[in-house]
């Protein structure tokens, strides 16, 4: 008898302990994001609520740093909005297309008033025949430019970002090679008239065994000399990283 007596004590006694651990169990579940409903927020935390909402929609839609807020819908870059471009247009001509805003672009019409569709204008072509001036491709210096016949390479090229074309903005290119490293033809043509028979202009140009050559044959004699002048300043010879005159 004495051992159920203790039992039953022991089975009041469990809902008081529950009662008074009421705090620590509430501080466990707030920490798993369970907060009680009588919590309160300090005022600070609400402008560090905003400021992290502001930053994760910054985050989630990355396109809105250049996408300018309150100017014209029909002046927004590409990557502002999305627009139903049709492939039936008639090539070189003007034509119309659907277009409407991205999600959080604001943009307005020629009354200032919000908008959300509208129609933009623009000419019937792909990316890819777009002018030299509305397209930017990656240079390269490991091709040589003073050449016969001249080299090229292939380049990718990117539609700018104010430009509307059809097809992917993103292409390829055939560029002639056109770097410079910063050598002057005047000057080069300048050494080869006055110290060309002890090869100064080919050391100016980099060729340093032409130059050696020249200036231990005192500019083959003067041969050397007239046919350098001339090749300089047709063009023919030019810098030995094969770059471009300035």
């Amino acid at each position: 008898m004495a051992v159920w007596k203790v039992l039953d004590r022991a089975l009041v006694l469990l809902p008081l302990l529950g009662l008074l651990s009421g705090d620590s169990l509430s501080t466990k579940e707030s920490d798993g994001m369970l907060l009680p409903k009588d919590a309160v927020f300090p005022s600070n935390s609400l402008g560090a609520t905003a400021a992290h909402l502001a930053h994760s929609v910054t985050t989630e839609l990355p396109y809105l740093s250049n996408c300018p807020s309150a100017g014209l819908c029909s002046k927004l870059p590409s990557v502002c909005v999305n627009c139903t471009l049709h492939w039936n247009c008639t090539y070189g001509k003007e034509a119309s297309f659907n277009c409407t805003v991205k999600p959080g672009v604001q943009c307005k019409d020629e009354n200032k008033m919000d908008q959300k569709t509208f129609q933009i204008t623009m000419i019937c072509r792909f990316c890819w025949q777009l002018p030299p001036t509305e397209y930017q491709c990656k240079e390269t210096t490991k091709c040589k430019t003073v050449q016969c016949p001249r080299e090229y390479f292939i380049s990718n090229c990117t539609a700018l970002e104010h430009v509307h074309c059809l097809g992917n903005r993103t292409f390829q290119k055939k560029m002639y090679c056109n770097w410079t490293g910063g050598y002057k033809w005047s000057t080069a043509l300048a050494l080869s008239i006055t110290l060309g028979g002890f090869g100064a202009d080919r050391f100016y140009l980099g060729q340093w065994k032409e130059g050696l050559g020249k200036l231990f044959s005192f500019g083959g004699l003067g041969i050397w000399t007239l046919i350098d002048v001339l090749l300089i300043g047709i063009g023919y010879v030019g810098p030995a990283d094969g770059s471009l005159y300035i």
